[in-house]
């Protein structure tokens, strides 16, 4: 009986073509390595794993150098005789229309899971967990609810209204600023402002007469805003668009800042020549 030695694996390069609306890059480019005397049919069920092609539907189309393309037709056929060698690539065409392809991209489809809140909360290993173990935010025994959290901001909010001087009318610049950015304007409200929302608190649970974070309306010089006075469809002041910024009081700096003129900025260069 004579010795027959296991014929040896190839390195095959895998691709897929190229849809028509993409680039001329295959949508696949991964690597198999093909035993020789595996039948074409054996091939296409090994490559099934890889493409998500069924084998009835693959059209397999080998690229070996320095040769023309063939098409491995007959399933039943030997690969190793259609002259695989290394180096060979091996294009896996679908037969199938494309409307009945899976789209393994397409996400839309996809039903998401969503973890519930009870199975969340128990979980041992969770930052929920992590901060109940260490009794951080609403975990902590002397940590204030919303609203007085939101009274305590109010508090603070008017301490820096009186410290920094901020009034309506008064020119002032926002902090942080350094040259050349530093936005400067006028300041044109200050108050509660009731539609930007506060952490935790419900806009139409808060009573009017409670007390609430002050906000600070500045017309830029520059149309650096973000808004014309309004927030969350409510007027507070008026200026042209995107020069309005409402601003919390701690981020104001009151002073003699002059409006900006419209050659500042040329004066300045005059004076490095």
């Amino acid at each position: 009986m004579s010795f027959q030695t296991t014929p040896t694996d190839i390195p095959v390069a895998i691709t897929t073509p190229s849809s028509a609306s993409s680039s001329d890059e295959p949508r696949l480019h991964s690597e198999r390595r093909i035993t020789p005397t595996w039948t074409v049919l054996q091939v296409k069920g090994k490559l099934e794993t890889m493409t998500g092609v069924p084998p009835s539907s693959q059209r397999l189309r080998l690229k070996n150098p320095g040769r023309p393309d063939q098409w491995l037709d007959g399933d039943d056929t030997v690969i190793g005789e259609w002259g695989l060698m290394r180096g060979s690539g091996i294009e896996v065409h679908d037969t199938r229309p494309q409307a009945a392809r899976v789209n393994f991209t397409d996400l839309s489809s996809v039903e998401k899971y969503v973890l519930p809140t009870e199975t969340y909360e128990n979980l041992p290993n969770s930052v929920l967990a992590w901060k109940k173990n260490q009794k951080l935010g609403r975990f902590d025994p002397n940590a204030l609810s919303p609203l007085e959290a939101m009274a305590e901001q109010a508090r603070k909010d008017k301490e820096e209204v009186e410290k920094r001087g901020i009034s309506v009318s008064k020119r002032a610049i926002t902090l942080p600023s350094s040259p050349p950015h530093i936005r400067r304007g006028a300041i044109r409200f200050v108050g509660p402002v009731p539609t930007i929302p506060y952490p935790g608190v419900k806009a139409d649970t808060i009573d009017s007469s409670e007390p609430q974070p002050i906000w600070v309306g500045i017309e830029l010089d520059e149309p650096t805003g973000k808004n014309d006075g309004s927030v969350g469809g409510k007027r507070f002041f008026t200026c042209p668009s995107k020069t309005g910024v409402f601003i919390k009081p701690e981020k104001v700096e009151v002073g003699d800042f002059p409006p900006l003129g419209l050659f500042d900025d040329l004066d300045e260069d005059m004076e490095e020549i």
